[in-house]
């Protein structure tokens, strides 16, 4: 027989694929069977990883290869701008849905869709964020690959009508994979999976999270090379009298996130408030135009500057600048480089907020690196300390990631795979824990989950939280309420109540405006006097609710309003229109059945 959830699937799939899934059904057990996908999920993610790398490369060097060295190009004052104008173009009248923000809108799809991301976002992210980042925008590739990942996952999962629980795991399976497979880098995607979108680590979801991660991994070895991303060699040995100056780095680190969070922050506040989209191309591409003539290392997603601070070259910074120089002096170096710690994060949300297409990963990185590096050349320059400022470049990456991204164990291995770094897992550890722990007094979020926090949308390790989360107003609506109108009688009221099994009665008008509620409670000494049938009005005798609950509330916040008023019924409202009412005990039942349910091992 077939399981019942099969016969949805729709015609066009086939009979041949309903038998097949049929005899998984009979024959795999479901751990196996998801082990199997995470496979998949791995191999199809290191290709999409590849493909998108490969893009962005091809367009640059299409791009730039021919442009001087030695002064200012001026085609930087329009690639940023064609390129932002032909995502916008693609994204408008191809994909025709908002595929910004993509960590953002995979969080969503946790905490609100039920893990289901659309068909096209296996690929739209990528053709997006190739032609953004190609053409300049300053953004990184890892974003749109978490969310071409995910997507990949969660359509995999749904194929083959899994439930929303193993979609979860799927869904993190194809972050992890896309992760792994940019950078190179199998534990970092996991963790990112753990730390970022905060799916737990279970017995059911570890294996295939290693699955698919290392799948992935090895995809992007197999057809790169087995060199890490930044080439780096660590040359001068790290000693613990430089433990002071990593402690200090670390709560520097953590200040230079803050600044880069808010400063995307208050940037895409400026363009939300631009109703125009063709004004905030110009806007966002002139923005980012000027900023990467004048500091070409803002151009994409910067990784060859990063490479050369690495490997301690600080004079190719400068290429293709107004500001080159055969020979330039410290201060200048450092003012260079301290202008673009500062202006990254603008040209960054300038990209995005002019309608490109691309994530933070790799600006936190650029950042860090950039702040570390500055921080040991300053030291060096000024108190002759005598440290390495490659290996404090290195430091920085691994502490603004950590504090941006809120993912300190994240940032520590992501850096150490990126570099093969290992030598400096001690100061690594130091400066990732005071980097966050510094930016979590100032935001309790990361600059992904903090929109979905504000609106209470956020699924999180808490458990009670995450289960609150998953559940939704409009699912635990009772409609067996029968509704009175304020001109009923005092007998038509007790018609009513002997047609009902329930003690509570909306009043409502013409219009379905909720007015008030009616308890049996307090109209029973009143029933059973005939001689007030007919004097006595539902309006006389109805009272105020001590809540509303509306449809778009958290399900937190609809506990909250059942804490303060003490309540165990409260009406339900869409915009004042009676729905229905919400019970404590229909909210602690459908609590549970969630709970159990997620939490299966």
């Amino acid at each position: 027989m077939i399981p019942s959830y099969l016969k949805n699937i729709p015609s066009t799939v086939g009979s041949g694929f309903l038998r097949c899934v049929t005899w998984r059904e009979r024959h795999i057990k479901e751990k196996t069977f998801v082990s199997m996908l995470a496979l998949v999920v791995g191999v199809a993610c290191g290709f999409a990883a590849l493909a998108l790398k490969y893009l962005i490369h091809l367009i640059q060097h299409l791009l730039t290869a021919n442009l001087s060295l030695t002064h200012g190009n001026y085609l930087y004052l329009i690639y940023p701008m064609i390129g932002i104008f032909i995502t916008v173009l693609f994204v408008k009248y191809v994909v025709k849905d908002n595929i910004s923000h993509g960590v953002t809108r995979v969080l969503y799809a946790l905490s609100q869709n039920k893990s289901r991301l659309k068909r096209h976002n296996m690929w739209t992210s990528v053709v997006a964020s190739s032609v953004t980042i190609g053409f300049g925008g300053s953004v990184g590739a890892e974003g749109p690959i978490v969310y071409t990942g995910s997507a990949i996952g969660s359509n995999l999962g749904r194929w083959f009508r899994l439930s929303p629980r193993i979609l979860m795991i799927l869904v993190g399976c194809g972050a992890a994979a896309g992760i792994a497979g940019i950078f190179k880098a199998p534990i970092a995607g996991m963790l990112f999976t753990i730390e970022v979108l905060m799916i737990d680590l279970t017995t059911v979801s570890v294996m295939p999270l290693l699955i698919s991660s290392i799948t992935a991994a090895t995809v992007a070895y197999v057809f790169t090379g087995y060199d890490v991303e930044f080439f780096f060699v660590q040359s001068e040995e790290f000693l613990m009298w430089k433990v002071p100056y990593v402690i200090v780095m670390g709560i520097y680190l953590g200040f230079v996130s803050l600044y880069f969070t808010r400063s995307m922050n208050m940037m895409e506040n400026f363009f939300r408030r631009i109703h125009s989209t063709w004004l905030k191309v110009a806007i966002g591409g002139s923005i980012v135009a000027l900023l990467v003539f004048l500091f070409p290392p803002l151009y994409g997603e910067g990784y060859g500057s990063i490479t050369g601070l690495l490997n301690g070259d600080t004079s190719s910074i400068v290429n293709n600048s107004i500001f080159y120089s055969d020979r330039y002096d410290v201060w200048s170096l450092m003012a260079f480089i301290g202008a673009l710690v500062l202006l990254k994060s603008f040209a960054t949300s300038a990209t995005n907020g002019g309608g490109g297409v691309g994530g933070t990963f790799a600006p936190s990185l650029y950042v860090g690196c950039m702040a570390g590096f500055l921080y040991a050349y300053f030291l060096n320059t000024v108190f002759g300390v005598g440290i390495s400022a490659k290996n404090f470049a290195l430091l920085g990456m691994a502490g603004v990631m950590s504090g941006v991204m809120h993912a300190p164990l994240m940032g520590i291995f992501l850096t150490a795979e990126l570099t093969g770094g290992y030598e400096l897992f001690l100061p690594l550890l130091i400066a990732s824990t005071l980097s966050y722990g510094t930016i979590k007094v100032f935001e309790p979020y990361s600059i992904y989950t903090m929109r979905l926090a504000r609106q209470g949308k956020l699924l999180t390790h808490h458990k009670d939280r995450a289960v609150l989360t998953l559940l939704k107003v409009d699912n635990v609506v009772e409609t067996d309420c029968i509704p009175v109108h304020p001109e009923m009688s005092l007998k038509d009221m007790v018609n009513v109540i002997s047609r009902s099994s329930r003690n509570i009665f909306p009043v409502i008008d013409d219009n379905g405006q909720l007015l008030g509620v009616v308890l049996l409670d307090e109209i029973r000494n009143i029933m059973f006097r005939p001689d007030l049938y007919r004097r006595m009005y539902v309006r006389e005798f109805m009272s105020m609710p001590p809540a509303r609950v509306d449809v778009a509330m958290s399900m937190e916040e609809v506990m909250k309003a059942f804490d303060d008023t003490g309540a165990w019924n409260l009406p339900v409202v869409d915009q004042g229109r009676y729905v229905g009412f919400v019970s404590k005990s229909k909210i602690f039942n459908s609590y549970r059945r969630v709970l159990r349910h997620y939490s299966e091992d």
